[in-house]
């Protein structure tokens, strides 16, 4: 099961704190939180802003990053985590998209 970020002050948090971690297609967003520590699997949220393009690319890119959150081992426990869509995600291989949320991931979790 997926546990979302909703509360708009967590997600406030979690972009003016959190690490950051970037790659070509991606950009993720890392913080420890209390309520991560208390779900079997951390948090997440998927974004992709309007100038990606109009709403059914905006869609297909959270649908993008869906599966690959999957694919690549999500939740990640005790972290609250954005998975921000950049430019050329929704039209890039499935295997190019694992990759580059793995680079953007280890850079979060690196960064002290």
């Amino acid at each position: 099961m997926m546990n979302t970020i909703k509360a708009s002050a967590d997600i406030d948090r979690l972009f003016k704190e959190g690490r950051r971690g970037t790659s070509r297609l991606v950009l993720v967003l890392g913080l420890p939180t209390p309520e991560a520590r208390d779900l079997p699997g951390g948090r997440v949220l998927f974004v992709a802003g309007k100038k990606l393009g109009n709403a059914v690319l905006r869609n297909r890119c959270k649908r993008v990053l869906r599966a690959a959150y999957r694919r690549v081992g999500g939740p990640w426990p005790g972290l609250d985590v954005a998975l921000v869509a950049r430019p050329g995600l929704a039209t890039a291989p499935p295997q190019r998209v694992d990759q580059d949320l793995r680079d953007a991931l280890a850079r979060v979790r690196g960064a002290k």
